[in-house]
């Protein structure tokens, strides 16, 4: 394992957190509230960021465990610098609830500890919201975005941002790593930028609309006030709802349609999947709940604002779904798991995944009839290698397994009742936010045990790195060739 290469990334990564400490330092400044709580950890970053990595090692080659470890590594360390303010401005002081609420909003799942949001300074809620932000596309593809083109190669980094980009599959859109990722980069703040303008024109004011926008992006769910989207418009429940949808989407499906490559946009089977996922769901929430509402029009925006948080794994709220039927909390944890497009900022095992199972059990089916044809599974009219569709029968495997055992440690550990245990590992492997029972959309973590607490942090940020960099990490193994 090339150690030195990855103490350097993890250098370069540290710093970057300290550098992007100045937005809500600067919104500290603005509205005449405490600089101690980024001022300390952003020093913190920059010294050790530079001790780290002023000097490059001669060796830079980094093999996939290299990788899967570094990556797996500054997501952790990032949370725990990113928890610093929380517990410096007193808004979180014990470290476990802060290191709770830092991971929860670098791997974008939305679910919080706090209980009164609105109580809290702004520049503190600006950096929660802004956690999902960076976490929605990357910490490490952020890096490979700003780094010089002298600076990286395509063989050198491409294992990083296969280890931290979502989906089964990682392809570069142009010639250089680095290039692509500057592309998604792109794309991503353009969305951001008009949503955050879209949301100007209804009743939120600047600071609103720019956390909103921002946690929308990275499909996180934190948000400004203790009813999330209860006491906002139609106007911005609608807004939200698309730009929820649109961050739900392969983010290369823009490249290529601003790229005048339609055709081959509309020949996505995963994103006409996905958007039929969200009008049959929609249309099934809207009858279960459709005597409880005023109206046609409210019961439409309700049914489709929860149905695009909860695919899109960004987890706002804009009524008390637990009130609701049990069909519809069937459907909302069926949709916890199915997620968003692979190359989203969604969590969830992916569309894409899920169509590339029932293609590969349909082959199965038609292969026992008939032993001696040969069969392909094909996605968007190209053949699947065997390579993918093994990787993606084991991530479901592990995916399970992982939930499986997360779910009976924590009801063990709580003593709590099934819908509680079960939607809390769900939302938080998922990372969608909100659960049920204990955990519903009008409660928050922190009753939890500190035990709890920790399994969860790790459910999350397995559920956001696509899970085997955290296993990776944790594998003895790793730490032999480490050492």
């Amino acid at each position: 394992m090339n150690n030195r290469m990855v103490f350097y990334i993890l250098g370069r990564i540290v710093f970057s957190i300290g550098a992007v400490m100045l937005l809500p330092l600067t919104c500290a400044i603005i509205y005449g509230e405490s600089l101690l709580p980024f001022l300390i950890p952003l020093g913190l970053c920059l010294l050790l960021g530079f001790f780290l990595s002023f000097k490059k090692p001669q060796n830079t080659k980094l093999s996939a465990r290299d990788g899967f470890v570094s990556v797996g590594i500054a997501w952790i360390v990032i949370s725990l610098f990113g928890c610093l303010p929380y517990i410096i401005s007193g808004a979180i002081p014990n470290f476990i609830d802060a290191f709770f609420e830092a991971v929860s909003g670098f791997s974008t799942t939305g679910a919080t500890v706090l209980a009164d949001i609105e109580a809290q300074d702004k520049s503190i809620l600006l950096w929660r919201c802004f956690t999902q932000w960076l976490g929605g596309m990357g910490v490490l593809v952020f890096l490979l975005a700003i780094l010089p083109k002298s600076d990286n190669t395509s063989s050198r980094y491409m294992h990083l941002m296969k280890a931290e980009v979502p989906g089964p599959t990682v392809d570069k859109l142009v010639a250089r790593i680095s290039d692509t990722a500057r592309v998604l980069y792109g794309i991503y703040i353009l969305l951001t930028a008009i949503e955050f303008v879209l949301l100007l024109f209804g009743e939120m004011n600047a600071f609103e609309a720019l956390s909103h926008a921002i946690s929308t992006a990275g499909t996180g769910g934190f948000g400004v006030k203790n009813d999330s989207f209860a006491s906002y418009s139609a106007y911005s429940q609608y807004v939200v709802s698309v730009f929820m949808l649109l961050f739900g989407v392969n983010l290369s499906l823009f490249f290529l349609f601003v790229t005048g490559h339609i055709l081959r946009v509309l020949k996505s089977e995963e994103l006409w999947v996905y958007i039929g996922i969200v009008g049959l769901s929609t249309v099934a929430i809207a009858i279960t709940i459709f005597s409880s509402t005023s109206g046609i029009e409210e019961t439409f925006r309700t049914s489709l604002f929860q149905v695009a948080a909860i695919i899109s794994t960004t987890g706002f709220v804009s009524a008390d779904f637990e009130q609701w039927s049990g069909f519809a909390w069937l459907i909302f944890l069926l949709l916890m798991f199915c997620g968003g497009c692979a190359g989203s900022t969604a969590g969830g095992m992916k569309v894409s995944r899920l169509l590339l199972l029932f293609k590969n059990g349909k082959r199965q089916v038609k292969y026992i009839q008939h032993p001696r044809s040969v069969l392909s599974v094909k996605l968007d009219g190209k053949t699947v290698d065997h390579e993918t569709i093994r990787g993606t029968t084991s991530y479901v495997i592990m995916l399970v397994a992982i939930f499986i055992v997360s779910a009976l440690v924590v009801i063990a550990i709580e003593g709590c009742d099934l819908v509680t245990g079960i939607s809390s590992v769900a939302t938080c492997l998922n990372n969608v936010g909100p659960g049920l029972g204990e955990v519903g959309p009008t409660d928050n973590f922190l009753f939890l045990n500190p035990i709890t607490k920790l399994i969860l942090c790790f459910d999350m940020l397995a559920g956001r790195l696509e899970l085997f960099p955290m296993l990776i990490l944790f594998s003895p193994s790793t730490w032999k060739k480490f050492a």
